[in-house]
This record gives structure tokens, sequence and C-alpha cells, in this order.
């Protein structure tokens, strides 16, 4: 299939964009790979250091035989539902090495934060720069430098870019992604949402929307909406870097046990066929863009708008916002997820899945083929699904057309002919806006500014009737620099509230929603953030302020001599010295100061 002139067009400016980065960081990987093994180049201490830890046989087989050994970083951890079924990985891992004649080490534990804990809490301003410490952790533990390949084990939101940015860094080694696959659905999302906005109004107390939440987050895997912990599973297959049909396969069940398997023998099969796919190699602009083409036909999370900035720097490429834009002006939106639809992750998987979409996409010239991928048989391997097979073996089948149109449908029947994601330019600076889920009647909304310093100021307005309008709330000092950038994920049910009154109402911030404001219009990840002097710290009560979606614009209504005149306001006193103490944030001063723009990646290691 011909590619997409557009998708085309956008892979080559970033080629060209990229040029001199990516030809200095391929440099640094070939060399690398061009190094001799670990084992056998240190010294005899370094050496008796490494594997005095692991049985005498795997010792034998690693240093005497020269097996391959296979670095396993891990996510676990046993309070996050999503990561807890990663404790038992490791021993499957091993085990499967052994059958195949190699060794498999632990090699770095890594934090995992879940944001749904700490939504709406000071601990949500570690949550961004976890990504970049996780990147550290991975380093930390891949510098040991006596691995031949590397498994990672990881799924949620920060957990996969941090992991993908540090195995970046060691771009030299054959690497597989292992997801660990979603929970079984409990309450669905629509309900879930429903009673926290009866909350939001008072209308149910703490004791039914304990009773909800638990009802939803009730057991092992991922959560089901679609937010960035399952886009993060739909990009790993996009890049060819799972097992192919891996993402979206429960825990605990024979077959997640088989594809974990199955990760272990892809990881070895690269070695044994020297098949040079290392995933410095591997993650090319091609790759980039694919990724890039998934998440908007599947109108994930738009964290990813800054997470895969982040990701692409680190294998020496150079992507922005206005790739996103001309992308989405193409890539037609083929899947209806919460919440951008009614179904769950679950349910998308049933109807066709990861698999479904990726076909439709490769057949609409959509995708690049000619990419490499963890497996031999390239992408087209990716669009298909996986089922057990005899003696812990894998089959895979065809997915054949959708199984339910309602939640993914083909390329020439979308459910809209754009990725639903748009960049906002103007004078409040540069943001995006996810506009999948946004009635169109909400695509434009003018209305007067009510600004705050923090989501418990515009919580507190709500439940005090002052948002009682047609009002577009400003959110400010929300960006890497002045706070880490939490999502505001605690606003979605006031302003959908207020929405649902027949209100027009927005959100503009320069803070991270992940696409969690559903229904409302929600200008997010403003760029300059209002820390570094950008023009959000220039808006006053009262200042009309237009978002129209259609056009692209994000601006203040403001005389021009007016606005010229004005100083920024500065953000001083309780709430300033409050950003930067509590739960350990103060050991996170450096990254919080070193931080780059939203758009630049929130890079904390440039």
């Amino acid at each position: 299939m011909k590619l997409h002139p557009v998708l085309e067009a956008v892979t080559r400016r970033i080629r060209e964009r990229s040029a001199p980065g990516r030809s200095a960081y391929l440099a640094r990987i070939d060399k690398a790979a061009a190094a001799e093994r670990g084992a056998d180049r240190m010294g005899c201490a370094n050496v008796a250091h490494a594997f005095a830890g692991i049985p005498p046989s795997d010792k034998f087989r690693v240093v005497a035989e020269r097996a391959p050994n296979i670095a396993i970083v891990n996510s676990y951890n046993d309070m996050l539902s999503a990561h807890a079924p990663y404790g038992s990985f490791p021993q499957v891992i091993k085990d499967e090495a052994r059958r195949h004649g190699a060794t498999a080490q632990v090699a770095a534990g890594v934090p995992a934060m879940c944001d749904g804990v700490t939504q709406g809490t000071a601990g949500m301003e570690l949550s961004l720069f976890s990504r970049d410490t996780i990147a550290l952790a991975t380093a930390v533990g891949l510098s040991h430098d006596v691995f031949d390949a590397a498994l990672m084990l990881g799924i949620c939101d920060k957990i996969v870019p941090g992991l993908l940015i540090g195995a970046l860094h060691f771009g030299h080694l054959p690497t597989v992604f292992v997801p660990g696959g979603p929970m079984p659905s409990g309450l669905s999302n629509s309900e879930k949402a429903r009673v926290r906005e009866q909350a939001a109004q008072g209308l149910v107390g703490r004791k039914e929307l304990l009773e909800a939440e638990e009802k939803a987050y009730h057991t092992q895997g991922t959560c089901t909406f679609y937010g960035t912990a399952n886009s993060n599973q739909m990009l790993m297959e996009a890049m060819g870097l799972h097992v192919p049909g891996a993402a979206f396969v429960n825990p605990n069940t024979e077959l997640r046990e088989v594809l974990t398997r199955e990760a272990v023998r892809t990881a070895l099969g690269i070695l044994k066929a020297r098949r040079f796919t290392p995933i410095g190699r591997m993650v090319d602009e091609r790759c980039i863009v694919n990724a890039m083409a998934a998440l908007l036909a599947t109108g994930g999370s738009t964290n990813h708008l800054i997470h895969w900035v982040a990701v692409a720097r680190a294998a020496g490429i150079s992507i922005d916002w206005n790739d996103f834009d001309e992308l989405s002006s193409v890539v037609p939106l083929l899947a209806r997820v919460y919440p951008n639809g009614t179904a769950d992750v679950n349910q998308f998987q049933a109807a066709g899945g990861p698999g479904f979409v990726i076909r439709e996409l490769l057949d609409a010239g959509l995708m690049h083929e000619d990419v490499l991928t963890v497996r031999e048989g390239g992408l087209r391997e990716y669009t298909r699904e996986p089922v057990a097979a005899a003696e812990r073996g894998l089959a895979w089948k065809d997915i054949g057309p959708s199984r339910e149109e309602s939640v993914v449908r083909p390329a020439g029947k979308p459910f809209s002919p754009t990725g639903g994601l748009k960049l906002l330019t103007g004078n409040l600076g540069r943001c995006v806006i996810k506009v999948s889920a946004v009635p169109e009647d909400r695509h434009v909304i003018e209305a007067p500014a009510r600004i705050f310093d923090s989501q418990e100021a515009l919580q507190a307005a709500f439940k005090a009737g002052e948002l009682d309008r047609d009002v577009v709330c400003v959110v400010r000092w929300q960006g890497p620099q002045a706070n880490g950038m939490p999502e505001l994920h605690k606003l979605t049910p006031p302003l959908a509230v207020l929405q649902g009154k027949g209100h027009r109402v927005a959100l503009v911030t320069d803070g991270r929603m992940s696409g969690a404001s559903g229904k409302v219009p929600a200008a997010i990840h403003v760029t300059p953030e209002a820390a570094a002097g950008g023009p959000l710290a220039l808006l006053r009560d009262g200042d009309v302020v237009r978002l129209d979606a259609p056009a692209g614009k994000l601006e203040a209504l403001v005389d021009p001599a007016e606005w010229a005149r004005r100083e920024p306001a500065r953000l001083t006193g309780e709430q300033a010295d409050a950003n930067g103490h509590g739960v350990g944030r103060e050991l996170f001063a450096g990254f919080r100061r070193n931080a780059t723009m939203a758009e630049e990646g929130a890079c904390t290691w440039l």
C-alpha cells in the first residue's frame, strides 16, 4: 500500500530535522554493539561479582559456555494492581531462558507509582518526574554491562516511557517489552463517571463513591479505561516492541504466561539468528511516526505528546506538536474506548484490539510497514491475535472484520476522519486539545476567564457556587518547572457538572489532563508555562478567552496595547513554598529547575 503523502512528508521532515542527532546516536550504539561481550572483557573480580548470586549451573553457562544473559528490568510492586503480577515473572523468565541454554538476571527494580492513588494529592507532583527517575534506574541496572539482551517489565503511565528512554540509552541491546495485561471488567467506566459527578454535586456521599470506585478497580491488572497505561501498550504494539498481540491479555491466565515465555524466546531468537535489531536501530523516525499514528487512531492519552517527544529524543530523533497535528489531520479515529466511548479495553480487545487497528492503518498507508520489529516477520505479525497452543506454545490467527463496530471500525468507515487532536496557538502560547470526546457544539468556547493558582482553589470556587455560569477556568503554575506538571483529573467532575447545566465551560492549563477531561474542552500543556514567564501569567480575572479548536486558536481577547503593558504575575507566598516541600518534593528541586518545556518532552536529563 502506498504511503499517505502527509505521513510520508511528516516522516521525511522528522528525518531531515533529526539527521545530526540521529547520526551521532547510531554511531554510539554501533560502537557499543561492536565491543567484546562484558563477561569476556571485564576483569576476573568484576565477573565474579556479577555472577556471584546466581546458581552454579547458570554461572557455568554464562561464564564458561558464554551463553546469552538476559537482563530483567522489573517495575514490580504489590501496591499497584497493574504491576503486582510482575512478582512471578522473573522466575518464569529464568525458567524459559534455561530451557534454551541461556540465563537471566534481574538487573534492576525500578519505581512505579500510581497516578490513581496520588491523583489530586501532593504526591502527584512527583508523577511526571518519576518517568526520568525510572529511566535513570534502568540505566543503573544495565550499567553492569554483562547483558546480551533485555526484557522490560512495565505497563503504566510513566513506567513504560521511562523504561523505553532508559533502554534507548543502551540502544545496542535487543530489547523486548513484556506487558502484564488489564484487569477483568468491573463497574463500567461510564457508571463510575456518573457516580463521581453525583459526588461532586453532593448527591451521594463518600460511602457510595468508595463503593463504586472499588467495583471499578477491583483486582490485579491495569485500569480498564483507555488512559496512559493502556495507550502505552497500544504504542508498544505499533512499534513492534512486544510479542505480537500481548498488550491486552488479562493477568494470571495461561495465555499471559505463554506470552511471557515467548518474550524470552523472541529475545534469544534475535541473538541466535544474528539479526542486528537492537532497540536503538528499531526505534527510528518511521517507528516513532507509527506510534503517533496508533495513538491518534485510538484516541489515546495526551500524555504521550510529552512522553513520546522525550522517547524520540532518547533515540536522537526530534519531533514536535506540529508533527502530531499534521498526522491528526489525516489519521482517522478507528476506536471508541472510554473516555472516548463507552467500551473498556477488554471490549476493545474482544472487538479486534490493536491488531485490527494496525492492520487498518497499514492497509490505508497510514503506518510504515518497512520497519524492524522484535519479530522476524515484521509489523504484519502485529495484525493477528495470539492463542495458546500445545506444550506452552503459541499460534496466531487472523482477526478478521470488526467484531463490534461501536468499538472499532475499518479505516474506510471511521468514527471521525481525523484523529481528534488539535494544536492550538495564539497569544496564550502553544497547547493541545483532545476533541475526540467533546461534543461538536463545544469545540468553540468564548467566555470570561476565572484565574486559579491551584486545582484546590477551583474546587473550592465550584463548591461555593462561584462558577455557575459560562466560564473559562484557567489553572496555572502547573507546568514542569512550577510543580512537576501534575494531572488535574479531580477537575473533571465539577467541570462536567457545570457543562451539564448548560453552561459553556472550558479548562486552560499548563498542567496535564491525560485526555480524562472527556466531554469538557480542555486546552492543556500550555507552553511556555506560567512559571517560565509564559502568557498565562498575564491573564487576569474577567479577560475574555476564546478557545477555537477548528481554527486551532487559543487567545485572550485583550487589547494588544494593554496586553503588552502587563507584567507577568508571580507565584509567591505559601502556595509557592508548598510546591517544593512535603512527600519528598524537596528531592526533586533539581528536576523542576532543569526540566525542559512540555513540547520538548519535559526532560530533566538534557
